[in-house]
This record gives C-alpha cells, structure tokens and sequence, in this order.
C-alpha cells in the first residue's frame, strides 16, 4: 500500500500525458483536412487568399494534400472535379432556312488550374447538379448560332468543324464558369421536313442501279465461271471417258494377243519352217542344176560340139574332094576333048563332068546333114539317158529356173489391190507371204508330177 502511494503521481503523470496525447491527436485529427485526388477543399472564414488567386479572395484552395482547418473559426467544403456530361437535342435551322434537330454530348469537367477552381467554386459550390443545365444553355446558343450560317450538306459533311466551332464560341463562357470541355460529339442530326431523306435519294438510286448493276454482272462471271467449270468437267469427263475407253481396249487387245500368241508363235514356226524348206529346196535346186550343168549338159554339149564339128569337117573334106574330082575330071575331059577334036565328044564328057561334080556336092551335102543329125541325136539320147538317171536332179533345175513365173502366179491375185491395210504390222506381212509360199509350196508336187508324166510321154515315142 505504501509503495502504490509512493507511484500514485507518476502514474497520475502517465495517465495525463496519455490523455493529453488522446486529445491532441483528436484535435489534430479534426484541425486537418485533406483533399482527395478528385476534389478541391475550399476553406472560407479565418483565412486569406494568396496572393496569385482572382480578384484577390478570401478562401483557400487546397487540392492534392492536406491543410488545418480551425474549428468554429474556418469553414471546409469540397468542391468535385470529376467529368460530367450533358446531353444535348437542340432544335436548328441552317442558312437554307431547312428546321434540324443536333444531338450530342458535353463531357465537361471544373478546370484543374486555381482561377478555373475559384470560378467554379464561386458559381456552382453547394450547387454542382446545376452545372449540366448551365452547360446545356451555353452550348445550346452557340450550336444555334452555327448552324444557322451552315447548309444541311455541310453539317453532313463537317461535323468535325461543326464541333470544332461550337467549342471555340464556347469557350470564354465555359472559362468563367470554371468549366473545361473535355470532349463535344454531334450524335445525330434529325430532319423532321425529310430533306436530307430526298438528298439521299438520288445517291440511293444510284447506289442501288450500281448495286443491281454489280449483282447483275456477278451473276454473269458466275454463270459464266459455272458454265466453264461444267465444260471442263465435261472435257475431263470425255477425256476420262476416252482414256478407259483406250486402257480397255489396249486391255482387250493385249488379251487378243495372248490369246493368240500361242497359235501365232506356232503360226510363225512353221512359216520359219516353210521359208527354210524353201530355201534350202531352192539350194538344193542349184546344186542339182549345177551337177546337171556339170555331169550331163557340158559333156553333152561338148560331145554334140565335136560331133558337128567332126561332120563340118567331113563335110568340107568331102566338098573338097568332090570339087578335086570334078575338076580332075574336067581336066580329063578338056584333055580328051582337045586330043579327039570333036565338039560332041568334048560336050558330052563336060555334062558327064559336071554331073559327076554335082553328085559328089551332093553327096557332100548328105554326109554333113547326117552327121549333124547323128550330132543330135546322140545329144538327145544323152540328155535321155541323164534324165532317166538323174529325172528328179532335172525337174527340180526346171522348177528353180521357172519359180520366179510360179510366185508371180500365186501371187496374181493381189496385183488388183489398190490398197491393202495389214494387221499385226510385220507379223501380218510375215503371214501373208507365208500364205503365198504355202500356196507355192502346195502347187509343186502338181507340177512336178506333171513335169514326170510329160518326160514320160517324151521318152516313149509313139507306137506304130
């Protein structure tokens, strides 16, 4: 107890000091006064303006910090200096006497600057809702005043100017209120007469004409694009068409030919046969022509030339002998005719000369045409005897000697051709020439057999 009496004035000094403290800063807390970002505090009573205010008054601005207020002694009132706005529909007439209704919108605002502040706060401070219609009057005039020296196409077209020149004429006013203009806008401009409806008819029309115009040309490049596209389409379709059809008839033909690549390649063998045969058979004809030439014709034509010549020969020995004989027995006659002296004697032994000498010419004449007719006939028994021998050796030199007439003639059918078309190209030619050798071919046993049967009949002479 002792020692709580011995603190008691401190903690009375503590408690006092935390009062005082609790006043003072309660004090302070109702003395100072601080602006927000968006307002400016007037303060009126206990105060004097500073020297750069207008017309020299007798409030404070504070805008952006702090300031004491005395209670009791000063007054403190904030004064907004957010946007506002106001809707304008004001009816006009142009300098063609033509009646419009403008709408827009003010977006205004309490300037920021101190003299804006002092003129607002003067005008409009406990009394800011009052600020639209003051706004709305002064815009109202002006925007009369200027479209009254416009036309309806220059508002159309200026609308920019138009609010251009509605802040400029505005602008001195809305300084004395303390007002800035943020922003003016022409929304719309109405025409109760209908005259900006009948201006823009004609570029209506017009548009329209070049609308139907354009949509009318459109529709001709489409239909004209469309009937191009179903051209192609058709061309590719042929096309196609064309190209199956020559894929299905290659097919067809590929299926023909191995069908008959078989047949063919057997077709082609035999021919390759037949013309070899026939070569070889024509071979074998010159080999027999020769040994014929060789063993039979030369040695009878040689024996058939010594022959004749043996008997020319004795022909002219015999003529010799003669003509010596008859000229002997002239010169006997002439000599017998000079020693008898009679002119009949020597007549008679000149005729029996000359009979003599014409008998010995011919006998002369007879011994030279029996040798060549011996000459001959030993060549036709040689000839006989080689073809009784050797008769397959002759016809066959005959037939090679007359095959070029034999394929002319097998082949006389095709001389009245005019044109011929040959399938298979040279296959086809291959064939037909094969047709006319097996055609030749067919023709020689005939021929042969005909040949024999006439050296037969040539053989045997006829019976008495």
């Amino acid at each position: 107890m002792d020692l709580l009496l011995a603190f008691l004035p401190l903690i009375i000094i503590i408690v006092a000091v935390v009062l005082l403290i609790v006043v003072v800063r309660a004090g302070v807390k109702m003395m100072w006064q601080v602006a927000e970002p968006n307002e400016a505090l007037i303060i009126s009573g206990f105060s004097r303006g500073r020297a750069d205010t207008v017309d020299g008054m007798e409030f404070r601005i504070v805008t952006g910090k702090g300031a004491f207020v005395i209670p009791g002694l000063q007054t403190v009132r904030a004064l907004s200096l957010t946007l506002n706005e106001t809707e304008l529909q004001v009816n006009c007439v142009t300098s063609q006497g033509i009646q419009v209704v403008v709408e827009g919108v003010v977006i205004f605002k309490i300037g920021d600057s101190t003299p804006f502040i002092a003129n607002a706060a003067r005008r409009f401070l406990g009394q800011q809702a009052k600020m639209e219609s003051q706004v709305y009057n002064v815009f109202e005039g002006h925007l009369r005043s200027i479209i009254g020296s416009m036309t309806v196409e220059e508002i159309i077209r200026e609308r920019d100017k138009l609010a251009s020149q509605v802040r400029s004429a505005s602008g001195i006013e809305m300084e004395k209120l303390g007002l800035v203009v943020d922003s003016l806008q022409i929304k719309d401009l109405q025409d109760p007469t209908g005259y900006i409806q009948n201006l823009a008819k004609p570029h209506i029309a017009q548009v329209v004409m070049e609308a139907r115009v354009a949509e009318a040309t459109r529709n001709r490049e489409a239909a004209e694009k469309e009937a191009e596209a179903a051209a192609l389409i058709a061309d590719a379709q042929s096309v196609s068409a064309i190209k199956q059809s020559a894929a299905q008839a290659n097919a067809e033909r590929a299926r023909a030919n191995a069908a008959q690549a078989g047949p063919l390649a057997d077709a082609t063998a035999r021919q390759q046969v037949v013309v070899q045969e026939t070569q070889v058979a024509m071979l074998e004809a010159d080999r027999e022509e020769q040994k014929l030439q060789t063993t039979v014709r030369k040695p009878a034509d040689a024996k058939a030339y010594a022959q004749r010549t043996e008997a020319e020969a004795q022909k002219a020995a015999d003529i010799s002998a003669a003509e010596a004989r008859a000229r002997k027995t002239e010169l006997e006659a002439q000599a017998n005719a000079t020693a008898a002296s009679a002119m009949a004697g020597a007549t008679r032994v000149t005729g029996e000369a000359e009979a003599a000498a014409t008998k010995a010419r011919g006998d002369a004449t007879a011994s030279a045409i029996k040798a060549k007719a011996l000459a001959e006939a030993d060549g036709i028994k040689a000839r006989g005897e080689a073809l009784s021998t050797n008769q397959d050796a002759v016809i066959s030199q005959q037939l090679a000697e007359n095959m070029p007439a034999i394929v002319a003639a097998a082949a006389e059918p095709f001389a009245h051709v005019g044109q011929m078309t040959v399938l298979n190209g040279g296959n086809g030619v291959n064939e037909m020439v094969g047709g006319i050798l097996s055609q030749v071919g067919a023709y020689l046993p005939a021929l042969t057999d005909s040949l024999k049967k006439g050296k037969s009949d040539v053989r045997q002479p006829p019976q008495p």
